[in-house]
């Protein structure tokens, strides 16, 4: 790591670059902005796919259902309740966890000068 750049846990949460520490890292919601407007790194180049999708799926579900079971059997409360409570948690726990987990692959990547496996070194 040089000077001046942020981890990863510190990019990922703060939507930094992960070359300069810019605030520059996201357009908008979960889209990544095309290049940092402070040093012109290419966010473009970077393949982070939908792992962090993948992977938060099952984190947040898993979670958002064991809070749901654990509410039913503690105050048995109705149906409609449920998915009043539950949607919304579960759509903001998704959209929320999605920044960080593509901000913190995107990070690691960078950090870690990945490249695409079979590709030729230059």
């Amino acid at each position: 790591m040089e000077k001046g750049q942020p981890g990863i846990a510190e990019a990922a949460l703060f939507a930094l670059c992960p070359r300069c520490g810019g605030k520059t890292l996201f357009a908008s919601g979960i889209r990544f902005a095309g290049r940092c407007r402070t040093c012109d790194l290419d966010y473009d180049s970077f393949n982070v796919g939908d792992g962090p999708a993948a992977f938060l799926t099952l984190l947040i579900g898993a979670a958002v259902t064991a809070l749901a079971i654990s509410v039913e059997l503690a105050f048995r409360p109705p149906l409609w309740l449920h998915a009043l409570l539950w949607v919304p948690v579960t759509a903001l726990a998704v959209i929320f966890g999605l920044r960080i987990a593509k901000g913190a692959l995107l990070a690691s990547e960078f950090r870690n000068r990945a490249k695409e496996a079979g590709g030729r070194e230059q």
